[in-house]
């Protein structure tokens, strides 16, 4: 079998860049197991008593650092 050899750096980038990916995916699993859950009938009632969400910014604040 053949061997590849490639800069320790490079490797390290490689490396660093898969477990970013692999972290992010798992992240969101994450998130998503933890969001309760809402059925149509109650996600009706919200909607029905406050109006589906907008798009608009509600608020927005600048901060001079």
């Amino acid at each position: 079998m053949p061997t590849i050899t490639i800069p320790k750096k490079e490797l390290r980038a490689v490396v660093k860049e898969s477990l970013r990916e692999v972290l992010t995916q798992e992240l969101m699993k994450l998130r998503a197991l933890l969001l309760p859950f809402v059925s149509q009938k109650e996600q009706k009632n919200v909607e029905k008593l406050y109006g589906k969400p907008s798009r608009n910014v509600a608020k927005s604040i600048e901060i001079e650092v």
